[in-house]
């Protein structure tokens, strides 16, 4: 087998959570096996005041914020960073400015991280600029590519900055948005937020949008120095929907959380204790908690958890909501969304939220139930969802109140407190604009919740942004499709991560994480070269030619199979199924019965995997990782192409819905990357064309926006 199985367990960010540490030297004396009262909704009267506010502002004409129209004048002439916190109206200023372009006949282009909210832009953006001139690009949809207002992924944008440094010609644009701009600092992706920033030619102005920036005056000084014009910073620090932190109480009573940056009252009595609820309920009572938010004004809510089974669990303990969830208009609503996607009629979930009002949203479930329940949601009729951290982050989906249930999130490697940014993430959807006055945090005392780190991030502004650039080696092809080594030298000299070293007043920050750009380019460089991709004048070869249109996660692997001609010919299932090892990244292998298996696709994976050893192993030599290419993502997406029923498919395998359709979105994803070789594979690019059209099926797409 391809690469070596990895021993860390690094589950999805919502996967099934492994076991935690307590907080060190807190007590646990809470008598945690007792049965605690059943909640009886109260509230401190020092609450009075503020309970007062909730309710809707009264319609008043829009108004545009002194940094609103400050950020417009920006953009203007000059490049612009507009921090300011979630519902703040940056979107208004991204209209705004493709308003002022598209009135000049000019075109822009609006980069976000997340496929989801690259969809919800497009609707609204048709809505706003007329559908015939918005188009949009992700690797799922490819829909009116030469309108003047274009949205699409942040890789895609990338993609079309290499080719046009290819090919020599201008990005036919005049306005670039990079939505959600604090993704430059992510451990994953943040390399093509930094990639697209310096490959920008500099005519194109830049506008960035984030709410948890911690250093943007740095970021500015970086980008003025690349692309050697200003940036302009445009921080708004108010919410445009006051946050009030409050504090429950096991016994169902409401209490402030802080007095004077202070924990409130007695609270800190609780901080390291227990509190689960009745133990044959097995977990907290969230019915209970609803209640007393409910009584109170407090819904709708989400509730962070710190699992996907956590927020399925917690459905159970809601209660219906009797004579009021027949609803007229809720369930004309509802009965619309599932005429579009009547395969969700049979959800597991549908009783909860047609007569409790309450749903979970996680990465386990299929995307058309979240779109459902981020609909239902959105028109207001969902007391409460029960959601992880990624919720947070990127679609608009506001409540009145939070709820934190722990202070601590799993990153995909451990444990950590709350970060600064996270916690603004999540604190950002509490108050929704035009609907509230104030918005609401509840914290919720437990063995994982430390009031006094939340107290203390109350206060806590976003952590500062380091680079994450670094070589692989879709991106060193790339470059050398159209620079020498000397030119992507300077192009590293350019980087975020080469200005932090040299600027930070902390130079040490972040450089325990980075290898150096060039030296790890000459490695990449020198392996590319052994295997043919390179010639020796440092220029790519026709094979490294149209390897370079392989913008995968493991485009060496994948360019062997080709050039060795091992993927399978006259059977678009069976190709499907050899590309699905390629693209899962976890470490899980599950386990088949290889006997059980049709003799044809054991072939094709056994064929591949022997073709690709002898790489494998030179990849490794070089200190390369190799992901190990298990054999159960070829059975399932087999059995998917093949016809398979989807149930049928979960049940056997006893992966979540979720990671059912990821798999195959990713794997689709690959084939379409295979079907641009149309000039060097044309039958493979025809099969990878098919393979895709085969598997990309309800459930696992659905058209939303009609």
């Amino acid at each position: 087998m391809v690469g070596k199985r990895s021993h860390r367990y690094a589950p999805p960010e919502d996967a099934p959570t492994p076991r935690r540490r307590t907080h060190p030297g807190k007590s646990h004396r809470d008598g945690g096996s007792r049965r605690p009262l059943r909640m009886k909704p109260e509230a401190d009267p020092r609450l009075k005041p503020v309970f007062s506010r909730i309710g809707k502002p009264a319609a008043a004409a829009f108004r545009p914020d002194p940094f609103q129209l400050e950020a417009l004048d920006a953009i203007r002439q000059d490049d612009c960073l507009v921090m300011a916190p979630t519902g703040s109206g940056k979107t208004w200023i991204a209209e705004e400015a493709i308003r002022s372009v598209f009135a000049k006949g000019g075109r822009c282009w609006y980069a976000s991280p997340l496929k989801a909210l690259t969809n919800s832009k497009w609707v609204e953006f048709s809505r706003r600029f007329g559908p015939v001139n918005v188009g949009i690009v992700t690797g799922d949809t490819k829909e009116n590519t030469d309108a003047p207002i274009i949205v699409g992924t942040t890789e895609i944008l990338r993609n079309q900055l290499y080719d046009a440094m290819h090919t020599g010609e201008n990005l036919n644009c005049d306005l670039v948005i990079l939505d959600e701009a604090h993704f430059l600092g992510d451990r994953d992706r943040g390399v093509v937020w930094e990639e697209i920033m310096i490959y920008l030619p500099v005519r194109i102005g830049l506008l960035l949008l984030s709410a948890t920036i911690g250093n943007g005056e740095e970021i500015a000084a970086w980008l003025a120095s690349v692309r050697g014009k200003t940036c302009r910073v445009i921080r708004e620090e108010k919410r445009s929907v006051p946050l009030y932190p409050l504090f429950l109480h096991p016994s169902g009573r409401l209490m402030p959380l802080v007095e004077e940056n202070r924990l409130f009252g007695k609270i800190g009595d609780f901080i390291g204790r227990r509190f689960h609820g009745r133990p044959e309920r097995g977990g907290p009572p969230f019915g209970e908690m609803m209640n007393v938010l409910e009584q109170f004004q407090l819904l709708p809510a989400i509730f962070f958890l710190k699992s996907r089974a956590e927020c399925d669990a917690a459905l159970a303990t809601c209660s219906p909501r009797g004579d009021e969830s027949a609803d007229a208009i809720f369930l004309e609503e509802l009965e619309e969304c599932l005429d579009r996607f009547p395969y969700l009629r049979n959800h597991r979930q549908l009783h909860d939220l047609q007569t409790a009002r309450v749903a979970a949203h996680h990465g386990g479930q299929l995307p058309a139930w979240k779109f459902l329940v981020e609909t239902m949601m959105k028109q207001g009729h969902l007391r409460a969802i029960f959601a992880t951290s990624t919720v947070a982050a990127g679609v608009n989906f506001p409540a009145r109140t939070i709820v934190l249930m722990n202070s601590d999130l799993f990153n995909g490697h451990e444990f950590s407190p709350l970060s600064g940014t996270e916690f603004h993430q999540m604190t950002g959807r509490a108050g929704r604009r035009g609907q509230d006055r104030v918005g609401f945090m509840l914290t919720v005392p437990g063995r994982f919740m430390d009031l006094i780190h939340i107290r203390k991030l109350l206060l806590k502004k976003p952590e500062a942004i380091t680079s994450r650039i670094r070589s692989d080696f879709s991106m060193i092809l790339n470059l050398l499709l159209s620079q020498t080594p000397d030119d992507i030298r300077d192009i590293f000299a350019k980087s975020l991560a080469s200005y932090q070293r040299s600027h930070s007043e902390a130079p040490k920050r972040g450089q325990g994480e980075r290898v150096d750009l060039w030296t790890d380019f000459q490695r990449h460089l020198r392996l590319l070269k052994e295997e043919g991709f390179v010639d020796a004048d440092d220029r790519l070869t026709d094979n490294g030619i149209w390897a370079s249109k392989l913008r995968l996660d493991q485009p060496l692997l994948i360019a062997e199979c080709l050039r060795r001609d091992i993927f399978p010919h006259g059977d678009e299932k069976l190709l499907a199924a050899v590309i699905a090892p390629f693209v899962y990244d976890g470490d899980q292998d599950l386990a088949v019965i290889r006997k059980e298996l049709p003799r044809r696709l054991t072939r094709a994976y056994d064929r591949m995997i022997a073709a690709l050893t002898d790489l494998a192993e030179r990849l490794k030599a070089g200190g390369f990782p190799v992901a190990p290419l298990f054999l159960w993502p070829a059975v399932v997406i087999y059995e998917w192409a093949a016809g398979g029923d989807w149930n049928r498919i979960i049940r056997k395998t006893g992966i979540a819905d979720g990671d059912m359709a990821m798999l195959i979105m990713r794997t689709a994803d690959n084939l379409r990357q295979i079907t641009s070789l149309r000039e060097t594979h044309p039958e493979t690019s025809a099969l990878a064309a098919k393979a895709r059209d085969t598997i990309l099926r309800e459930p696992v797409v659905f058209e939303s926006y009609q």
